[in-house]
């Protein structure tokens, strides 16, 4: 079951091991080489994909610069690519000015997102020259994708009860243990989260949080319910997670998957899911032509 309509990727992973760096690839065969936007255009098929935004792939942080270029480049050759979301260094608070400057210059960015689930601090969020640098995100009209594991949820609550002023997105639902079908305190902490209306929550990566070999409808329909209980259909929105979800299914797998978990649902709230609220919160709705010549 695909949807009958151009749908927009909201979370689209790239890379070119030839040009950058990725350090985490070197302990994953599947996908450890270049991910490029003609191999993603094969993946697609039979889906309609009529726009994407690049989500960092955290690549050494040294060429976090270099990773949004070579992205506004690949938007040149692809001009479905409408939005990019490239990682800066928050941790540095007010200092981070001077990366989010170079940053702003490039029409395309959207937001941020400096992941929080690598970090053994389970505090690391709360440091107040971290909560200052997501809070800089603002001036900027930049959105934050919170990326974290569940366990680091109350936490993240904590951090956007300080920042009211940005717009957040959580990326995967959170990551909830959804291979041993742990839905405790996730399904509290979620419902807690979505309470807040500055956040947003992505519908991608739940097959890589499951049995990755084995996973079934089943196993992830109860955390989709449970989001779309949570956050209704005006803030959810459709991610591929491409190539990343590669580890546990093809792309069609997925989109047929989330599209069947709302299969009695109406035209407009599909729409919503899988399109719509991807252009308003990422703001894709200015002509993109304009845009990449200004690259």
């Amino acid at each position: 079951m695909i949807p009958d309509f151009p749908i927009v990727d909201a979370h689209l992973h790239l890379w070119n091991v030839k040009k950058i760096s990725y350090p985490w690839l070197e302990s994953n065969p599947i996908l450890n080489k270049s991910y490029l936007i003609d191999d993603y255009r094969q993946a697609c098929d039979p889906v309609q994909v009529d726009k994407m935004v690049f989500i960092q792939a955290e690549c050494d942080i040294s060429q976090f610069e270099l990773e949004a270029q070579w992205v506004t480049q690949c938007a040149r050759e692809d001009s479905r690519i409408e939005g990019i979301v490239p990682w800066a260094p928050l941790e540095k608070g007010e200092s981070a000015r001077k990366e989010l400057d170079v940053l702003a210059r490039m029409p395309l960015v959207k937001g941020i997102r400096r992941i929080i689930q690598f970090e053994d601090d389970i505090e690391f969020c709360l440091r107040p020259s971290f909560v200052r640098g997501v809070q800089l995100l603002a001036d900027y009209s930049f959105s934050f994708d919170i990326c974290i594991s569940h366990h680091q949820m109350a936490n993240t609550i904590k951090l956007v009860q300080q920042c009211p002023e940005v717009r957040f997105i959580l990326d995967h639902i959170g990551k909830p243990d959804i291979k041993n079908q742990l839905c405790e305190p996730w399904k509290q902490e979620i419902k807690a989260l979505s309470a807040f209306e500055n956040v947003w929550c992505k519908m991608s990566g739940l097959v890589t949080e499951a049995d990755m070999e084995n996973w079934t409808e089943k196993d992830v329909r109860p955390y989709i319910d449970h989001v779309i209980e949570c956050f209704g259909f005006d803030r959810i929105i459709y991610g591929g997670d491409w190539p990343v979800a590669l580890q546990a299914t093809n792309y069609p797998r997925w989109v047929e998957t989330l599209s069947r978990s709302v299969k009695n649902c109406s035209q407009s709230e599909k729409e919503k899911l899988f399109r719509d609220n991807a252009i308003k919160f990422y703001n894709l709705d200015f002509p993109q032509q304009e845009l990449i010549r200004a690259c």
